[in-house]
């Protein structure tokens, strides 16, 4: 039976033991991490430690930082790559799964002015093959993975859809890269969500769920029947995360997505 997380931020508590009892207390199976930059996640590791010792279940951990693989800068593209590689050993250390990125978030987007990015798609393809290949190295020494996540057309260029998000990961060729698909994006990107994951079965890594208008499930119109349908179909038997904004109160809104997923999962 798939896990069902909710992300961090959403849970009250001052540690992470409190926080997993809240979540247990609302339904959910255990909670993903936001990792930060700055190499404010490995600051963290102490405190995951006792976590993880406390039986607290952290598979995944969702980055947060001001800039990604993709940038445009070449410095700032290598401190993603530390970051994230730092992230990655974080999570090894505490039992976890892998850490998720996108190829860049908020950057550009060729459906706003000035519509053509300062960079040829060639040098694009070029920068991610690089830096999906390095980190794919690095998470196989560690023995765990990274998620590359497609986001929608308007809030990212680089990747947009699972098949884009494939193409990528098989021609670096690392068995520790994998695709993070999410609804929300998915809602926006694949004329056929189903289908979309059908076909990139064998690469998906992790699963994140909001509905079509970014919030906790059951709150859009994703049709989560169907969703449950292919998540069996794929034979996808890890944890799916709640990622999402809230249409209410936390402790109000978030105790009715377990139920929901869990009557099609």
């Amino acid at each position: 039976m798939n896990k069902i997380t909710v992300q961090e931020q959403h849970i009250p508590g001052d540690s992470l033991e409190e926080k997993f009892d809240t979540a247990l207390d609302w339904g959910f199976d255990g909670i993903e991490l936001r990792s930060r930059g700055e190499f404010a996640f490995a600051n963290r590791l102490p405190d995951l430690k006792r976590a993880r010792a406390a039986g607290v279940v952290m598979p995944t951990a969702c980055v947060e930082m001001s800039h990604f693989i993709g940038a445009f800068e070449p410095d700032l593209r290598e401190d993603a790559i530390a970051q994230l590689s730092s992230q990655l050993s974080v999570m090894a250390e505490i039992g976890g799964v892998g850490v998720m990125t996108p190829g860049s978030y908020g950057m550009f987007s060729r459906r706003l002015p000035p519509f053509e990015p300062p960079r040829s798609p060639a040098e694009d393809h070029s920068i991610l093959i690089d830096a999906l290949g390095r980190l794919g190295d690095h998470a196989e020494r560690e023995g765990v993975e990274l998620f590359l996540e497609p986001l929608n057309r308007y809030e990212d260029y680089l990747v947009n859809t699972l098949a884009g998000a494939a193409g990528l990961i098989e021609e670096v060729g690392s068995p520790a890269v994998k695709i993070v698909a999410d609804t929300y994006h998915m809602n926006i990107e694949e004329a056929d969500p189903a289908a979309a994951l059908l076909a990139v079965a064998p690469h998906i890594g992790h699963l994140q769920a909001s509905d079509s208008n970014r919030l906790e499930p059951g709150a859009g119109h994703v049709d989560w029947a169907l969703f449950g349908a292919t998540v069996n179909a794929i034979g996808y038997e890890r944890s799916i995360a709640i990622e999402s904004r809230l249409s209410g109160e936390a402790s109000e809104v978030l105790p009715t997505v377990p139920p929901l997923l869990r009557r099609y999962l």
